[in-house]
């Protein structure tokens, strides 16, 4: 699906905060882990949005901060032109049917006690007015829809292989015909072919029900090929956000460079053979002074130690946190 300049704002994130609570021995020099710092970025109609970083930088932590099972300690959250930042719980509850997340362990989440169709019954049950025939009859017609039968109502979690499960989900989630899905990892653990049969699942099912993505993942060549822009987080930042294509074949940030390093390109040169990371993530709850990622860059200057570099636009769709992007 192209996304079109005149595309309507669905999602607007600003100033966005989150940060945790981390206690040394017998509950002694509480300290706070920043897992989200600052956080801007916008996500129209009918885009897909990648969000690529290391384990730990806070990806899932943003998801889950966006549909509200972790409240912020400040900041903006609009779906829709809607705040949602304190909203109450009644309030979000109305709001989730239109915003929902896809977990990366599909299979908790589905009750194992239940059956596929009594999962895909109670989110109807609970957030639309549908009797039970109607409920029962768009179940069977979402389960077509992501490539299972309707005699697959009747199957338990177990009785699925991983791929079936992951389509169960997002199943249950489309019976509500959202327009905002956050997906966490939506390939991990999935079988190469598998993953490439979930990559077209996912872009007809966007294409069908006019979804828009937040595409969480730690596969950049998934990322390439699935997102018109993509989002790179370190340590709770947004350090670099521009579309796919440009940020692949000129990445500006040096974590950025750094990661698409790393992509194995058999026969061929890395996309960035000049940056390679080194070292290992430093202590989110004691932060290195002003850049957080001069730890571990070679382009580290005395500047890079004294200030924090502003995440600033280098062209009208391109922008990065870095003193010499």
């Amino acid at each position: 699906m192209k996304v079109t300049n005149g595309a309507t704002t669905l999602l607007e994130v600003r100033d966005l905060r989150k940060q945790f609570p981390v206690r040394g021995a017998f509950g002694r020099n509480r300290q706070w882990l920043r897992a989200i710092d600052g956080v801007d970025f916008t996500l129209k109609e009918g885009e897909v949005l990648g969000l690529v970083g290391e384990s730990g930088c806070g990806k899932s932590t943003l998801g889950k901060t966006i549909i509200g099972l972790h409240r912020p300690e400040s900041g903006s959250i609009r779906f829709s032109g809607q705040e949602l930042v304190g909203l109450s719980k009644t309030g979000y509850l109305k709001v989730r049917r239109e915003l929902q997340y896809v977990y990366q362990d599909a299979g908790a989440a589905l009750d194992p006690r239940w059956k596929i169709g009594a999962s895909l019954d109670e989110a109807l049950a609970i957030h639309t007015s549908l009797k039970r025939r109607e409920r029962h009859e768009r179940s069977a017609a979402t389960l077509r829809a992501v490539g299972l039968r309707p005699e697959h109502l009747e199957f338990y979690p177990h009785e699925l292989s991983g791929g079936q499960q992951r389509r169960a989900s997002i199943a249950r989630i489309l019976t509500l015909h959202p327009r905002l899905l956050i997906l966490d990892e939506p390939t991990s653990g999935l079988d190469v072919s598998v993953q490439a049969t979930m990559l077209r699942l996912l872009r007809s099912l966007q294409a069908r029900f006019n979804l828009t993505y937040l595409f969480i993942s730690h596969d950049l060549a998934v990322v390439r090929m699935m997102c018109h822009r993509v989002a790179v987080m370190y340590l709770g930042k947004i350090v670099e956000l521009g579309p796919a294509e440009k940020l692949f074949e000129k990445p500006r940030h040096p974590y950025t460079q750094s990661l698409l390093s790393a992509i194995p390109r058999p026969g061929l040169s890395r996309i960035t053979d000049s940056f390679r990371l080194t070292g290992d993530l430093p202590n989110p709850v004691n932060l290195p002074s002003g850049c957080r990622f001069r730890t571990r860059c070679n382009l580290a200057r005395d500047i890079c130690e004294r200030e924090e570099p502003l995440f600033r636009p280098l062209s009208p769709t391109h922008s990065a946190a870095c003193h010499f992007a």
